[in-house]
């Protein structure tokens, strides 16, 4: 699987869990913890992959374009894991104010989303080429396995 394929699948998961936890009422607490650490460990995966693998080599065959495009893309991920999901965490699951929070989560991401799959991965895509594509879908795949791995090892040991 190419890098792009790999990432747009992610995407599609994680639009899936924020659509049932923006649709789950305020006493579906269990239903609401459970979908916010497996959105917690999907995007925190998908990030590194990004970040490590797929920006870099974006960032490096292109230009000033693909630049201010590889940092804007940075920020918004630092915006979720940073301030954005850490929020969302620490916020009574059953009350409103998660409820705003999911909304605006979810917001962030579909326009980070919409902007890499519109933006970013087809110039990606002509940048890079099918073959270096098919090589960083491999490394990801590695990665995501042993990142999958450790995560839910260490959070099973917690």
């Amino acid at each position: 699987m190419n890098a792009i394929d790999l990432l747009k699948a992610d995407h599609e998961k994680v639009k899936a869990i924020l659509t049932q936890l923006s649709e789950s009422t305020d006493r579906a607490l269990k239903k609401r913890v459970d979908l916010l650490d497996k959105l917690e460990l999907e995007i925190s995966i998908h990030t590194q992959l990004e970040e490590q693998i797929l920006y870099p080599a974006f960032k490096e065959a292109g230009g000033k374009e693909q630049d201010e495009m590889y940092y804007e893309a940075k920020e918004e991920h630092r915006t979720v894991d940073a301030l954005v999901l850490p929020d969302l965490k620490v916020t009574d699951p059953g009350s409103p104010e998660f409820a705003g929070r999911v909304k605006v989560v979810k917001e962030l991401l579909e326009h980070h989303i919409e902007e890499e799959e519109i933006e970013m991965f087809p110039q990606a895509k002509k940048l890079l080429g099918k073959a270096k594509l098919d090589e960083l879908g491999e490394q990801m795949q590695t990665l995501k396995a042993s990142l999958k791995k450790s995560m839910t090892s260490s959070k099973q040991a917690a």
